[in-house]
């Protein structure tokens, strides 16, 4: 996943960007795409970023995904970030201001909550212009981008459909396709190794189909840990969705489809087709700390047809004890057959 390391992303055209945005736009202006999560979470120096945060005032009751963004551009020397104002964290707006402050060229992006097509083609065709790159560029861009798009989709298939490919691995490549590493060609050939290696091995034993949704979680060894206890996990709802699992007229179709920028219900309706299609037993439903889309809980509890666990995170870092227990517990209760809602 990502950009970890040392290397500063200060003079290399590197642009970052706070949530999935239309890359297509960056790279149509040979510009270096940057998802600042990614940067944040694979770093040794997360922890250290963090605290960065906190000591420069961030409150200890905020998001620590916002917090990691903050230290991350400070400490990488990042100097242009794509800020996601709506569509994402209730959060970002004060971040940007931040950064702002600290010297960093903020340039806004918002998706429209009711999924105007003409609303978000002026959100893009600005990010155009902000970049001087025509939108035919980006939409030419975009079916550069569609060959690696369908070998993304062959390995989601082989995790949920033949099993070759586990849940971790479909976690790492997908949560990767928002930024593309910065090098799509670079990306393609990590996704050409995973397919090639898939071929050559046996499908997994059969176990509990669970599925997760929500943000990608904080933990560096969930999928392990689910998997290690004889699920299977093949589902992971938002990092698909930074994939682009769909076919598009153009570029503003895309993004419309592009699930995770919209209402809770949209995405519901997403989770439920998969849910059957992927014949799922249960959903990890996982959020995060001091997070706005932790109420969405609720809906998705009412609405989805398996059961649910929600498990929540703070800080980046393995699982602490009393969610293995409950995870265990869970596949237990899936295991035994007793889904009832």
């Amino acid at each position: 996943m990502g950009k970890g390391g040392g290397k500063s992303l200060s003079r290399d055209g590197c642009v970052g960007f706070t949530t999935s945005i239309p890359i297509e736009v960056l790279l149509a202006a040979g510009r270096i795409p940057v998802d600042l999560n990614n940067v944040f979470i694979t770093s040794p120096d997360k922890r250290e970023w963090v605290e960065a945060a906190e000591l420069a005032g961030y409150p200890k009751n905020i998001c620590t995904w916002i917090k990691g963004i903050y230290g991350t551009v400070l400490r990488k020397g990042v100097r242009e970030v794509i800020a996601v104002t709506r569509g994402d964290c209730s959060n970002t707006q004060a971040l940007m201001e931040t950064l702002e402050v600290a010297g960093v060229r903020i340039i806004p992006f918002a998706y429209p909550y009711d999924r105007d097509p003409e609303a978000l083609r002026y959100q893009i065709e600005k990010l155009c212009a902000c970049f001087s790159v025509p939108l035919r560029s980006a939409e030419h861009t975009r079916r550069e981008l569609a060959g690696v798009r369908a070998k993304l989709r062959r390995i989601d298939e082989l995790t949920w459909a033949d099993g070759r490919i586990t849940g971790r691995e479909n976690h790492e490549i997908l949560v990767s396709s928002s930024d593309m590493t910065g090098d799509p060609a670079a990306f393609e050939r990590r996704a050409d190794a995973l397919l090639a290696e898939a071929d050559s091995r046996d499908p997994s034993p059969p176990g509990v189909r669970v599925g997760f949704i929500g943000v990608p979680p904080i933990f560096s060894d969930l999928h392990s840990f689910v998997e290690s206890r004889g699920a299977q996990v093949v589902f992971n709802e938002t990092q698909r969705q930074f994939s682009m699992p769909f076919e598009a007229g153009d570029l503003v179709d895309q993004y419309l489809q592009y699930t995770y920028p919209y209402n809770v219900f949209v995405r519901i309706e997403d989770i439920a087709a998969e849910v059957e299609r992927r014949r799922i037993r249960g959903l990890v439903h996982y959020v995060q700390s001091f997070c706005f889309r932790q109420i969405e809980d609720l809906i998705f509890r009412d609405r989805l047809p398996v059961p649910i666990l929600t498990l929540e995170g703070e800080g980046p870092g393995p699982l602490d004890a009393r969610s293995r227990v409950r995870i265990e517990a869970y596949l237990e209760f899936l295991a035994a057959g007793r889904e009832g809602r």
